[in-house]
C-alpha cells in the first residue's frame, strides 16, 4: 500500500497521520486522566518517549498497511484535540477502531465526527470487510460512541490480563 500519508477532513475537523511533530501532543494525550483510567500507562513519560512511541507504534503501521493513527484537529483554530484510527493490534484478528480526546474536548461530537469519519474510510478507502472496537465495562461513553458507530456488542475478550468488551461490525 506505500506509505502515502492523506489527510482526512469532516465538516469541523481535520484528521492527519499522527507524525513525529505531533509529539508533545501526544505525550499531553497519553498522560491524560481519561487515557491513563481506560486505556493505561504507556510509559511515555516525556516528549521524546512520546516520539519513540510515534515512531514504533505509529509510523511503522502506516508505512505497512498505509493507514493507522490520526491526530484530530479542530478547523476553526488548529488546536489538536485528540486522535482516532483504525489499529492492527496483536492477537487480534480484525483490525479496530478507536479513539481518545482530552478532556477540554468530550461530550462536544468530535470523537463521533472523526470516528464516522474513519469508519466510512475503513470501508471506501482501506477495503476492510469486518472491524472491530474495545473498550472496558467501565467505559460507558466509550461503548455508548461504539454502538452509535454501528458496532454491537460480540463478546468479552482477555487483553494483558484485563477482560475487555469487544463490539464487532460487517461491512
Amino acid at each position: 500500500m506505500g506509505s502515502k500519508k492523506i489527510i482526512y477532513q469532516t465538516k469541523r475537523l481535520i484528521l492527519k497521520p499522527t507524525d513525529i511533530e505531533d509529539a508533545a501532543f501526544i505525550y499531553e494525550l497519553l498522560n491524560s486522566p481519561g487515557w491513563l483510567k481506560n486505556i493505561g500507562d504507556r510509559n511515555v513519560h516525556s516528549t521524546e518517549a512520546a516520539a519513540q512511541y510515534i515512531q514504533d507504534r505509529m509510523l511503522k503501521q502506516y508505512d505497512k498497511i498505509g493507514f493507522g493513527n490520526y491526530t484530530i484537529i479542530r478547523k476553526k483554530d488548529q488546536v489538536k484535540m485528540g486522535t482516532t484510527g483504525i489499529y492492527v493490534r496483536p492477537k487480534m484478528e480484525n483490525v479496530d477502531i478507536g479513539f481518545s480526546m482530552l478532556p477540554d474536548y468530550m461530550g462536544k461530537g468530535y470523537s463521533y465526527e472523526a470516528a464516522k469519519k474513519m469508519m466510512y474510510l475503513a470501508e471506501h478507502e482501506f477495503n476492510i470487510k469486518k472491524i472491530t472496537a474495545i473498550t472496558t465495562k467501565e467505559n460507558i461513553a466509550s461503548q455508548n460512541l461504539i454502538e452509535k458507530l454501528g458496532l454491537e456488542y460480540v463478546q468479552d475478550i482477555k487483553m494483558e490480563d484485563e477482560i475487555l468488551m469487544q463490539f464487532c461490525l460487517i461491512f
